[in-house]
Parts: structure tokens; C-alpha cells; sequence
């Protein structure tokens, strides 16, 4: 059977939620790279529909990682909204010391989880699956507070996230993620425009 064919027969096996969940994920990676605040209630219900998903397809860290985004989804907007006071949570920069640091920890974790997921759910590709998770859980919480380098650990995560998909069945969202793994690009490329002019602009006396 051609790519093309089981892609369509995927469609039309497709529920209408699960459609509404793909319009409004690829919604929400637009807007975020767009900085605007209504990304977050597009990935609210997005990610309430892939928790059921992930789960009936045996990734269970991918039903609880998108669990995780469903509550970062109101920790995101609860950061982006303008505070009374006027002051606005603008892009920046981490040095790449902390990130090393951060991602050896990451690891370490993943390590030890990967043992714990494989005994108790026999998922596929437990190492990937696990990897996927933690390091999106870093990237996502990043991406509330604005830092740019965010975007490079999506475009990784994407990458590998495609591959988990398309190995375990699921085209469709492979596909989507193709899409992430574009405005993962655009959004570095947005989010640094915006860093740079702010930082030209000339502060008030």
C-alpha cells in the first residue's frame, strides 16, 4: 500500500476531534512565533484532545506530556498577559553554560526514566518516547518565559518527534510535526528580530 493511500484511508478514519486538535496546534505554533497570547488557548484544547490520543496509541509519556502542556497552556498565558503594572515579558537570551548544564541534568533524568517506562508500560521506542518528553517539558517551559533559544530545542525535538510518529503509526501527526519543525525555524527567526530591535531601541531618561 502506497504512502499516499494509507494517508487517506488515515484521513477518513480520522475523528472530528482529533481534526480540531491538528487545526489548532498548527494555530498555536504560529501564533507563539508571532508572540501572541490567544496561542495559548488554541494549545489548551489542543492538547486536552492529544492526551486521549497519545494514550490509545501506547505512549503513555506523550498522553502525560501533553498533559503537562495542557497546564503550561495557563501557566503561558498567565505570563505573556501584560501585568498592571505595564511591564512586559520580553525575549532573552540564556548563556550556554546553563543550557549545558541543564541538558546533562535532562539527561540524567531521562536515564532513569527510561528503565522505570519500559518495565511498567512497555511503550514503543521507550528511549525515544522518554527523550521526547523531558526535553519538551524543558523547551515548553522556556518558551513562557520567552527565551529565545526555546525555538533550537523544538527544532530537535520535532525532528525526533517526527520519526516516533511515523514509526509508530501515526502519519498524520508525523506531518504535523514536519510543519513544527518549519516554524520552529520562522518562530527563532521572529522571536530574534524581536530581541534585536528591542535591544536597539533607546531607553528612556
Amino acid at each position: 500500500m502506497s504512502l499516499i493511500s494509507t494517508l487517506g484511508e488515515q484521513w477518513q478514519q480520522q475523528s472530528p476531534w482529533e481534526i480540531v486538535a491538528v487545526v489548532l496546534a498548527v494555530a498555536y505554533v504560529w501564533l507563539a512565533a508571532k508572540q501572541h497570547i490567544a496561542c495559548w488557548l488554541c494549545a489548551l484544547i489542543s492538547t486536552g484532545i492529544y492526551v486521549g490520543l497519545m494514550w490509545e496509541v501506547s505512549l503513555p509519556m506523550q498522553s502525560l506530556l501533553n498533559l503537562y502542556y495542557l497546564i503550561m497552556a495557563i501557566y503561558g498565558w498567565y505570563c505573556w498577559r501584560k501585568p498592571k503594572q505595564g511591564v512586559e515579558l520580553k525575549v532573552h537570551q540564556m548563556n550556554w553554560q546553563t543550557h549545558l548544564m541543564i541538558i546533562a541534568g535532562l539527561l540524567v533524568i531521562s536515564a532513569g526514566l527510561i528503565a522505570v517506562v519500559g518495565k511498567s508500560f512497555s511503550p514503543r521506542l521507550p528511549e525515544l518516547d522518554v527523550l521526547v518528553t523531558v526535553f519538551s517539558l524543558y523547551a515548553t517551559w522556556l518558551e513562557t518565559r520567552k527565551v529565545l533559544e526555546s525555538w533550537l530545542y523544538w527544532q530537535v525535538i520535532n525532528t525526533a518527534g517526527i520519526y516516533l510518529c511515523w514509526a509508530t503509526g501515526l502519519y498524520l501527526t508525523a506531518l504535523l510535526l514536519c510543519m513544527y519543525l518549519g516554524f520552529a525555524f520562522y518562530g527563532y527567526r521572529q522571536w530574534q528580530q524581536d530581541m534585536n530591535l528591542r535591544q536597539q531601541e533607546p531607553e528612556c531618561a
